[in-house]
């Protein structure tokens, strides 16, 4: 009897939430008025979640849906989609993708599958590299880390460009978009729901797990994008990964870690320390983070990165 109670009590769960099993369940969580956010698992893509890490948002409006960042492929895009349905039927009438890494933007193809009138929405320089190389890598990427999960996967690019302070309106709901680049890479847009005074950070921000930063991404560019978003007047941000919330709970952190990082680099420049010495030292001053999602593999490559900017700017 006990265990077809607890089967019944567990029923609801399972029937309205994406299981990934060993990883959670997944389903959109109300931020807002006609504003969800499904926000997935911390690790990188792997075998366990098929791929899926980001935090795919929808806005619900009269006449249809605008979808943010679908996932990292086909088939979790097709999940995405699901666990769309659960809020609304509406058909989706735009998609934006926050910028290149395909984690956010290859579930593109399930999305135009279902939705072929979509219009989708990225950075011009976003749609000149995944028409490139970058598209077919994020493929092969994919593909290695999920184990082959993200087979059939096919390459849907924006073809729509957006940029710094553009203004659209799609279902009777108003977006802004924010850009300033090169921060998190070279690509990046934000997208503001004005009604709900909502931003869609992409990975600009990160919440309990660490930042990639490579050779189109600027740490000192993050740091002035994570520092204007504050002024903006928004009620809830939405990072790349992690749980949303208010400033000091989904912006501030990541701030704080990359403004202790530049302090302690710069100060280890200054004294013409080599990058393990300074290493140490960073580990020590940002002992807050360790325990944040990939924390161990990142901050040497972090080091690295602010070092070499700081060598350049020659502070």
């Amino acid at each position: 009897m006990r265990s077809w109670l607890l089967l019944l009590v567990m029923l609801p769960v399972c029937a309205h939430a994406w299981v990934l099993p060993g990883v959670g369940n997944f389903k959109f969580e109300k931020l807002a008025k006609n504003v969800y956010v499904m926000h997935g698992p911390l690790a990188l893509p792997n075998k366990e979640n098929k791929g899926f890490m980001n935090n795919p948002g929808i806005i619900v409006g009269d006449k249809g849906i605008v979808l943010i960042d679908p996932g990292s492929t086909y088939q979790v895009g097709k999940h995405v989609l699901k666990e769309m349905a659960l809020i609304s039927n509406k058909p989706v009438v735009a998609v934006f993708n926050t910028h290149i890494h395909g984690d956010h933007w290859l579930g593109n193809h399930a999305v135009k599958e279902a939705y072929p009138k979509v219009k989708i929405f990225g950075h011009k320089k976003m749609i000149s590299m995944a028409n490139d190389q970058a598209g077919l890598q994020w493929l092969d990427i994919m593909s290695q880390l999920t184990g082959g999960a993200s087979k059939g996967t096919k390459l849907v690019v924006p073809k729509n460009e957006s940029k710094h302070k553009d203004k659209l309106i799609f279902a009777g709901q108003h977006f802004k978009i924010h850009s300033m680049n090169p921060a998190h890479t070279s690509t990046d847009i934000m997208i503001e729901h004005v009604e709900s005074k909502t931003l869609f950070m992409g990975d600009n921000s990160f919440n309990k797990r660490m930042g990639r930063f490579d050779n189109t991404s600027s740490m000192h560019g993050s740091i002035k994008v994570l520092q204007y978003v504050k002024n903006l007047g928004m009620k809830i941000f939405v990072p790349g990964h992690g749980k949303s919330g208010k400033y000091d709970v989904a912006v501030k952190p990541f701030l704080d870690y990359l403004l202790t990082l530049q302090k302690t680099v710069r100060a280890g420049y200054k004294r013409s320390l080599e990058n393990y010495e300074i290493k140490s030292v960073a580990i020590k001053q940002l002992s807050a983070y360790k325990d944040w999602s990939g924390f161990d593999e990142s901050i040497g490559k972090h080091v690295s990165k602010m070092f070499l900017e700081i060598e350049v700017l020659d502070f």
